[in-house]
């Protein structure tokens, strides 16, 4: 049985790599006997009505290519809608957390592969007020590093952009007041920074937040208290040697729900774009996407196309957990 795709790509993402393979794109997904269409974004949020008009026409199935910040947009546009066709990713950006924390191939022609096995996964995503998250909510001056760097200095540069906007900011930094609520607990300090994970990979370290996992429900939690520049500078280096933060002036936690208020002005960041200002309320969405992945666990961000995980042998049907599973492929 045929099944119909849309496509949503950014033709900026991954040095532009989308806008040349596209027709290779289209043949690969046809050859495994998805009717494509695509949609290219011209603009903040058009991914996010691409999504939601994709669903409401019937797609099967709707494929977002770009970055962290496209997939996002695609994921928001699928959250509010009833039916939510399930979600392959081709993972084109500068960091793709949730490709890595999915395993899925950072190859194009290795994602399409799992797609193609039609085993769909539901994963939580996180709410912030009325906008949603995939990977990651964070606030504090160097937060708004991601989207702050010009598009055209990360097709050129890659990840190597967002350490060279890191470091013109350091000297900028400041403490923040902010009160914290959970279901949990109440507490009020002075923090540099804050993050919230779904998953673990959070901006492409795997190691500040092992343990998240992203379809348990909770939220992993990072609040750093104020510090000097040296003990920041000292604290990220473990970051980006991908040792595991353990230090007293990192506060961690777990909880499904986190309310955040401050007297300072504070801008959000949802999986690397701007996603409105302090006070927040986030809370999480239990298995409310479904994403195309290995059934087996064993593929591999770093994967490539042949190179070891499930093969392909099948074309894609209704098998328990695979596509065609119920009206929207997940719960809820």
């Amino acid at each position: 049985m045929v099944k119909r795709a849309r496509l949503i790509y950014n033709p900026t993402s991954g040095r532009e790599e989308m806008r040349r393979r596209l027709p290779d794109v289209l043949q690969r997904l046809e050859g495994y006997g998805f009717e494509t269409s695509t949609h290219a974004t011209i603009g903040e949020g058009d991914a996010r009505l691409a999504a939601a008009e994709a669903a409401r026409r019937g797609f099967d199935i709707v494929v977002a290519a770009g970055g962290d910040g496209t997939l996002n947009e695609v994921v928001s546009g699928l959250a509010e809608l009833e039916r939510r066709p399930p979600l392959g990713v081709l993972p084109l950006g500068t960091t793709n957390d949730l490709a890595r924390a999915l395993g899925i191939p950072r190859s194009w022609e290795a994602a399409i592969d799992l797609i193609a096995e039609g085993y769909v996964k539901p994963i939580d995503i996180g709410q912030v007020n009325q906008r949603y998250f995939v990977n990651i909510a964070g606030g504090g001056s160097l937060t708004e590093l991601t989207y702050e760097v010009p598009s055209k200095m990360k097709t050129m540069l890659g990840q190597l952009a967002y350490y060279m906007k890191g470091f013109e900011k350091l000297p900028r930094l400041r403490p923040i007041r902010m009160k914290v609520t959970t279901d949990e607990a109440t507490f009020e300090d002075e923090y540099m920074i804050f993050l919230i994970a779904n998953s673990n990979s959070v901006g492409g370290f795997e190691k500040l937040a092992p343990d998240a996992a992203i379809d348990d429900g909770y939220m992993d939690a990072f609040f750093l208290k104020r510090c000097t520049l040296a003990d920041f500078i000292r604290l990220a280096t473990m970051v980006v040697r991908g040792e595991r933060v353990q230090d007293p002036l990192l506060v961690q936690f777990r909880s499904k729900r986190i309310a955040i208020e401050s007297p300072d002005y504070v801008q959000l960041n949802l999986d690397g774009e701007f996603g409105g200002t302090l006070p927040c309320d986030i809370s999480v969405l239990p298995k409310h996407v479904g994403v195309f992945v290995d059934p087996t666990g064993r593929s591999s961000y770093h994967r490539q196309a042949g190179s070891g995980g499930s093969a392909v042998t099948v074309h894609p049907t209704g098998t328990p957990g695979a596509l065609g599973q119920s009206s929207n492929g997940v719960e809820g």
